[in-house]
């Protein structure tokens, strides 16, 4: 499926190829308006938030710790020290919650074509009444 086509959340029935900016606007409404939309991003802001505040407060120790204490000074193998196995932990950190993100975007799959098919439920209601 093409970009262009999976953006077209709700199928339109009149056979036009082209929506104006209404018509999208009216679907990201109605998408917007679903429970499963809603549990969508309650889910999201769950794992995302956290997930940043994690990334915020492990990048941000590491200049923290060389800048103001000698906590990171001590050998920890061979010339290597403390400092440079942090740094490298910090890639590791970076892989790991990548990783961790894309785990948890492929359970949030069922609820976004679950908002795509309550959006063109109400869509279809909407267009019977």
């Amino acid at each position: 499926m093409t970009v262009y086509k999976a953006s077209h959340i709700v199928p339109i029935r009149s056979g036009k190829d082209e929506r104006s900016r209404v018509e999208r606007n009216d679907e990201w409404v109605r998408v917007e308006r679903t429970s499963a939309f809603k549990e969508l991003m309650r889910k999201k802001k769950a794992f995302i938030l956290p997930a940043m505040i994690f990334f915020f407060v492990f990048y941000f120790t590491l200049p923290f710790l060389t800048a103001f204490t000698t906590v990171l000074n001590a050998t920890a193998f061979g010339p290597i020290s403390w400092a440079y196995v942090y740094a490298f932990a910090q890639f590791v950190m970076t892989w790991g919650l990548a990783y961790a993100y894309i785990g948890q975007a492929n359970k949030w799959d069922d609820l976004v074509d679950d908002a795509r098919r309550e959006a063109a439920q109400g869509s279809a209601e909407g267009s019977r009444a």
